[in-house]
């Protein structure tokens, strides 16, 4: 049986919390079991989507939780917070995020290669916007800084985890589904 308590002591510690947490940590702060509490986290997480709640639980790779606002209701929460509006992600900075997401670690000659443009100034304005991280140095000639996505990004996007992004094109449909997609003569 579930304990309310037990349920609510994860829930004021995600929300005061506000970053990504281990499990093993909340469960140390709960004297608890790491299974038992990784059980009480994903049934909390299914009342959340079962009463389509205006929060939601994300697990990120790691074995963290974080306790996020549901996307749909951006909107609302920011105009309560009355935030200035961040301006939105130009066409090149989803491009940049697209190509570093879908092959990280690349560096920053990778990602003007695959756009085919300077990429320095787009680079630089997701790293200021916490959306990319340097991720070490590649072993290649020059040993240039590598960068990834960040547990921002993933957030921002509504992922749990890189295995969330949608399939490019041409993972889409396997190669017998296409041909028997053509016409046949």
């Amino acid at each position: 049986m579930i304990d309310p308590h037990q349920i609510g002591s994860l829930e004021a510690m995600l929300f005061a919390h506000a970053e990504p947490i281990e499990t093993a940590r909340l469960a140390d702060a709960m004297r608890a079991d790491p299974q038992q509490t990784e059980a009480l986290l994903q049934t909390l997480q299914q009342r959340y989507d079962e009463s389509q709640s205006g929060l939601m639980l994300l697990k990120f790779d790691g074995d963290r939780w974080q306790m996020v606002t549901r996307p749909y209701y951006g909107e609302v929460v920011k105009r309560v917070l009355d935030t200035r509006r961040n301006a939105p992600l130009s066409p090149a900075a989803l491009e940049v995020l697209a190509v570093i997401a879908y092959n990280q670690p690349v560096s920053r000659s990778f990602i003007e290669q695959v756009r085919g443009v300077d990429s320095s100034s787009t680079v630089t304005k997701l790293l200021e916007r916490g959306l990319i991280e340097e991720a070490g140095r590649l072993d290649l000639p020059g040993k240039p800084v590598a960068f990834r996505v960040t547990d921002t990004f993933l957030r921002v996007f509504g992922l749990g985890s890189l295995a969330d992004l949608p399939p490019l094109h041409d993972e889409e449909a396997p190669a017998d589904d296409a041909e028997a997609a053509e016409p046949s003569q």
